[in-house]
């Protein structure tokens, strides 16, 4: 018998409401579709209610119109991030090389395959949980490295990349005891902090950037609105030609930081940001 026959979808929204979900409605369709037995669905209730991330309970994460695998132990997709991916399209070539650092489940960078004419994707994360989701989500789209950053990438791939993400953590160290649980509890710390001023891993990145992108190439990066500024003063000072573009609408802040062609004095001609849809959700 179908689960929604034997328990209501009222008593599961009640559940969910008393616990503090604020999509309690949403989240009890995605349960009662989720769970194959009554006594399947009171767990997945339970520990939703016991503050597991719903993602890691559905094991799978919407982005971009998308369902991607997640794990426990991964970290979660924002919806905000979609900005990133979008202005990410927007830079790309035809044939576009493209890197996807701290790729975490892998959902940006396939994200970005889906929408773009890419030739080339590689993605890594240091996490051996996420590397593993990267693996099934990028399939046969790309590669998936395990390691810190930059460091497994092939060398063939130096000098060569159109477009770098880096969905690197930002949050100052102080902060995360300041997270909700769903994060700090359930997500790896290495996805989350940043460092003392929340960019320490953005200086890495920005620092050998240079290296690997092509010219004309591009890093992307999120941060707080706070951090803008300083964000910029580290994409300038590696090198790159900083850009803040903003979503009101996904509370989202992206920096690209260009690679400008050697010797040139042409003027870098920047694309139009491509507007974002869909409402604003964490």
């Amino acid at each position: 018998m179908a689960v929604h026959l034997e328990v209501p979808l009222s008593t599961t929204v009640l559940a969910l409401r008393r616990a503090g979900c604020v999509f309690a409605e949403d989240e009890a369709r995605l349960l009662h579709e989720a769970a194959a037995s009554p006594a399947e669905l009171t767990s997945l209730v339970a520990r939703r209610a016991a503050g597991l991330p719903l993602e890691h309970l559905l094991g799978w994460a919407e982005f971009g119109g998308r369902r991607y695998t997640v794990a426990t132990g991964v970290f979660v997709p924002r919806r905000r991030t979609e900005f990133l991916v979008a202005q990410a399209a927007a830079l790309a070539p035809p044939g576009a090389v493209v890197v996807d650092l701290c790729c975490g489940s892998g959902a940006l960078g396939a994200a970005l395959a889906a929408a773009s004419d890419i030739a080339e994707l590689h993605a890594c994360d240091v996490e051996p949980a996420a590397v593993r989701c990267a693996r099934r989500n990028v399939g046969e789209l790309g590669h998936v490295y395990e390691g810190d950053l930059f460091h497994p990438l092939p060398d063939a791939l130096r000098g060569r990349v159109d477009v770098l993400l880096a969905n690197v953590p930002y949050v100052p160290t102080e902060d995360v005891a300041l997270l909700p649980a769903e994060a700090r509890v359930h997500e790896p710390r290495v996805a989350l902090d940043g460092g003392g001023d929340g960019l320490d891993v953005m200086r890495r990145v920005a620092a050998e950037a240079p290296d690997w992108l092509a010219p004309g190439g591009s890093l992307l990066v999120e941060a707080s609105e706070r951090q803008r500024d300083t964000a910029a003063g580290i994409l300038r000072a590696a090198g790159l030609i900083p850009r803040v573009l903003v979503s009101e609408e996904l509370y989202a802040t992206v920096l690209t930081g260009t690679r400008g062609a050697p010797q040139s004095t042409t003027p870098q001609v920047t694309r139009p940001a491509a507007a974002p849809k869909g409402p604003a959700q964490d």
